[in-house]
């Protein structure tokens, strides 16, 4: 056999061997950078909800709470936003069992509390019902003279303490070891007396350890923060709103029980004075996040919004054709008189400009919602989100327009505020989308130049809207 021919069959049974190891690898090397298990640290519930109330914030006449969705991270399957208003409805939803606790926000600053202590349904949608606390007060940093008290207290507390030492046994030194080592080797030495004052420790039996009626943890199942426990004398109580007895059931964060239930009156239909704000239950305490954008210049708040009010009159038809040129006249001696001022621009019905900064350092995103006048079917209504490019000039990322004699196909958009849907440091822009009977809530992601929806909850009627 030729040295040509062994080389040629060497790389082929080597070849061959390669291919038999790539054959009995694990499926799963296939994907290297699959995650098999979540991360500890992901949320596990939140809810969004709007709390709508009348009168003053914080001493409301009337509310309600409507829920908006419920991220749940421990679902495989399926979208992880849920419909809040029938997500886990047992019958009531889940974002509004009883005693969960919502922390009320206005532009990711928390301005109270709200327990909810009942629910409803108010034509055919549920809403909760409860009370509006005050935020808790801070505790107020120790001293250092209440701290060098503690650190005495506790070191005289200390010196109290009685200490223990071990018995001195026959046989033994004074460190504590056997002087013979034949004494604990040897099987047949006897057995030193028991000493009725020295403890002594039992080994648990293995049939104990195998039929124990515990469960086992499992590291991988959820769990949530509960609130407080219930005083053993509320064991016997029951509130308005009956708990469902599922131990599967996951439940959002939990405030304080109490006897006595206050119920702030109910909000019905949509009143003029009606006012709103994002409400979030979480299952973890979340370090506070403001969307309130700092402009680096003052000056340029004013010019980004009168550039976005220009483009809302352009949408909205406001903007008056330019005038014709006049004709050309002959020179004469006499002075020319002055081009007459251009009339004022229309005015913008129920504006509301806000400026976000949606992520840490992602720049300045402005919305912009406005109408028109007039009788309700003769009204437009105009929503308008642009972000600022290297040059100062806005890129408008959506505009949309709604007529208001057609308000159930096209309703109107009403900003409420930014919020964190996905506990994820980002925030989205919740809007309210209002018809002429029926109204839904949907939030968009502002992410890469683009304004995306992300989520819409389904239709809800609250009655025809009082103007």
């Amino acid at each position: 056999m030729s040295l040509r021919k062994l080389d040629f069959l060497s790389i082929s049974r080597i070849t061959l061997a390669f291919l038999l190891l790539l054959s009995v690898l694990p499926l799963t090397a296939q994907y290297p950078g699959q995650v098999t298990k979540t991360s500890h640290d992901a949320p596990v519930l939140r809810s969004i909800a709007v709390l709508e109330w009348t009168g003053e914030p914080g001493h409301p006449k009337t509310s309600r709470l409507v829920p908006v969705a419920v991220f749940d991270a421990s679902r495989i399957e399926g979208d992880q936003l849920q419909d809040g208003g029938i997500y886990m409805a047992r019958p009531q939803p889940l974002a509004l069992s009883g005693e969960v606790e919502y922390e009320l926000q206005q532009n990711g600053h928390p301005l109270g509390l709200f327990d909810i202590k009942n629910a409803g349904q108010e034509q055919g949608s549920w809403v909760g019902y409860g009370t509006w606390k005050p935020l808790p007060a801070p505790r107020p940093k120790p001293s250092m003279a209440e701290v060098a008290r503690s650190l005495r207290e506790t070191d005289d507390e200390d010196s109290d303490k009685p200490i223990l030492h071990r018995k001195h046994h026959a046989g033994e030194d004074s460190s504590g070891s056997s002087t013979s080592p034949s004494t604990t080797s040897s099987p047949s030495a006897p057995a030193p007396a028991s000493d009725s004052d020295r403890p002594t420790l039992h080994k648990r039996d293995s049939s104990e350890t195998s039929t124990s009626s515990a469960p086992a943890h499992d590291s991988d199942r959820p769990t949530l923060k509960k609130g407080r426990t219930r005083p053993p004398e509320d064991i016997g109580h029951v509130d308005s709103l009956p708990d469902v007895t599922d131990p599967n059931r996951p439940r959002l964060m939990r405030g304080k029980s109490s006897n006595n239930i206050e119920v702030l009156p109910t909000l019905m239909g949509l009143p003029p004075d009606m006012q709103q704000a994002v409400a979030i239950s979480d299952a973890k305490t979340r370090p506070e996040h403001p969307w309130t954008f700092i402009w680096a210049n003052p000056d340029d708040e004013a010019k980004m919004k009168s550039a976005m009010e220009s483009m809302a009159r352009d949408a909205l038809g406001l903007t008056p054709p330019p005038p014709p040129p006049a004709p050309r006249k002959p020179a004469s001696r006499k002075t020319a008189q002055p081009a007459p001022a251009p009339p004022p621009p229309a005015p913008l019905l129920d504006e509301n400009f806000r400026v976000f900064e949606l992520a840490y350092g992602s720049g300045a995103t402005l919305v912009l919602t406005a109408r028109t006048g007039g009788p309700l079917n003769q009204q437009k209504f105009v929503t308008l989100i642009a972000q600022p490019d290297f040059y100062a000039n806005l890129l408008i990322l959506l505009k949309y327009v709604a007529n208001g004699a057609h308000l159930d196909d096209t309703p109107r958009m009403r900003l409420i505020d930014a919020v964190d849907a996905l506990a994820d440091n980002r925030g989205e822009l919740l809007f309210e989308l209002r018809g002429q009977t029926q109204r839904q809530f949907a939030l968009y992601r502002v992410l890469r130049g683009q304004a995306e929806k992300l989520f819409i909850t389904g239709p809800g009627e609250f009655g025809q809207e009082i103007r």
